[in-house]
């Protein structure tokens, strides 16, 4: 998956969560959540899904190419 386009940040800023709240809700680290953002990282198939849960959209429109 790397190099996706990603809307985290934005859903994240939509919400008024810092990364470090957004990570604790999804129980991954304040870095690992930095790293999605930027694209430096991609989420694991897990992660993906529970920020799909999380922000209720599905996948392919939190993450495409």
């Amino acid at each position: 998956m790397a190099g996706l386009y990603n809307r985290l940040k934005v859903l994240r800023k939509e919400r008024g969560w810092s990364q470090a709240q957004l990570a604790e809700r999804l129980q991954i680290s304040r870095q690992a959540v930095n790293a999605i953002e930027t694209g430096k990282h991609d989420p694991s198939l897990c992660s993906a899904f529970r920020i799909a849960r999380l922000f209720s959209r599905p996948i392919a429109e939190i993450f495409g190419d």
